[in-house]
């Protein structure tokens, strides 16, 4: 006879569920008490707590791994082609070497 198994859920978090009217509007109404800069200084934070925690070489390997799904998605060519838009942008009109 197997042993049943408990399984237990994780409590759920305080407030709206994601992506509903009332998340919006509970943003909204941080945005008006704190400011549109109160995000930033809240993301920062969590990046310096995870810097803190995992190390630098962390966000290293998530941009590695983040690369290697976007080159398996979309191709070399991807890359060739953002690369030259990019390149674009960046000069002003081509202008010949001088001699």
């Amino acid at each position: 006879m197997k042993d049943k198994v408990e399984v237990t859920t994780a409590p759920r978090k305080r407030g709206p569920v994601a992506g509903t009217e009332e998340a919006r509007r509970g943003g909204e109404a941080v945005r008006a008490k704190y400011g549109r800069d109160f995000y930033s200084r809240i993301g920062k934070k969590g990046g310096d707590t995870v810097r803190r925690q995992h190390g630098p070489d962390f966000y290293a390997n998530i941009g590695r791994k983040g690369g290697e799904s976007t080159k398996a998605r979309q191709g070399n060519e991807f890359y060739a082609r953002i690369g030259q838009k990019g390149g674009k942008s960046k000069r002003g009109p081509k202008q010949e070497p001088q001699a």
